[in-house]
């Protein structure tokens, strides 16, 4: 770590000296790294440092190497300094704090809260349903806090998939009737009356759990405005196989949207009803981009075909 941005460390941090304890992972395709440092004589013992860094060459796990790719994650990363910046004190669902940003030429180094040590030290691969509850909790509180902002300095559409920024993956989609059907999906959703911030990228694996069942979320690199939809069909696909998507469809609708109404300032009937009838939509253009990026996913299942071909024969 250059030693500028270690004496920011220290400043932010008011410890006397920092020391790199572990890397938690590796940005995709090479730019950067997670990692947690030590401190000493510091209100915390640890933080996690977000250090990016624009490689020399793009090493994407899929192949897509390209000046597109390139400049989606480029844009993802301005993208999420402007929500630690400007944004994330408004949210009433849990994150970690930033403690501070530094940019230097090509690096950005964001010093954030160690959620381990605040008491979220879980990771889940598989939930229960009481865990997907509060994820659809947290979806809930953090769409609540920004209905009808404007995403000014985020993604003006939120989400990594969302059409315009994928033109090779509809490129290579052979679903032709998909291929033609996705921009009036894309469409749908970018038009709809009540939009928020949505997360961009609410997998299971951006959510910490705590001991006492309760989560935060991280990674706001895709955070933009949109349809609250986006996030939660996107979160469900993450953690359930196919049949207990069916089966739970109407339970998770109904779980989230009484947190939702919740976490309002007064019920809106009128959001709810908009944003139940484009749950599926939302289904269906993440649908879209998996078929042209993997073909073979897991996530590709019979759900997510008759759910997507419902969608398109009532556009």
């Amino acid at each position: 770590m250059k030693a500028s941005f270690r004496s920011f460390i220290l400043q932010k941090t008011g410890a006397s000296s920092c020391t790199e304890k572990e890397m938690i992972q590796e940005l995709w395709s090479g730019y950067g790294k997670i990692m947690r440092v030590g401190l000493e004589h510091a209100h915390v013992n640890s933080v996690v440092v977000k250090h990016v860094q624009m490689p020399t060459q793009s090493n994407h796990p899929r192949g897509w190497n390209t000046d597109v790719g390139h400049q989606r994650k480029v844009k993802s990363y301005e993208v999420e300094t402007t929500w630690y910046d400007r944004y994330s004190e408004v949210s009433a669902a849990r994150l970690p704090k930033c403690l501070g940003i530094e940019k230097k030429g090509d690096e950005v180094l964001m010093i954030l809260e160690d959620l381990d040590e605040a008491g979220y030290s879980l990771r889940k691969d598989m939930v229960s349903w009481d865990e997907i509850a509060r994820c659809l909790e947290w979806l809930a509180r953090f769409h609540a806090s920004y209905l009808g902002a404007a995403p000014e300095g985020l993604w003006e559409t939120g989400t990594y998939w969302h059409l315009e920024t994928r033109p090779q993956e509809l490129e290579a989609l052979d679903d032709l009737r998909l291929k033609e059907a996705a921009p009036v999906i894309d469409e749908k959703l970018n038009t709809c009356q009540y939009k928020t911030f949505v997360h961009g990228d609410a997998k299971l694996a951006n959510f910490c759990f705590s001991k006492d069942g309760q989560v935060s979320g991280v990674d706001f690199q895709y955070v933009g405005g949109g349809c609250g939809m986006k996030d939660v069909a996107y979160f469900i696909g993450s953690c359930l196989r196919d049949k207990d998507c069916e089966r739970l469809e109407g339970l998770i609708l109904d779980t989230y949207f009484e947190y939702l109404q919740g976490a309002l300032k007064q019920r809106n009937e009128a959001l709810e009803a908009e944003w139940r009838s484009l749950y599926r939509v939302a289904w269906a253009d993440f649908h879209r981009f998996l078929k042209g990026w993997s073909p073979g996913h897991w996530k590709i299942n019979d759900y997510s075909e008759r759910v997507t071909a419902e969608v398109i024969d009532n556009l």
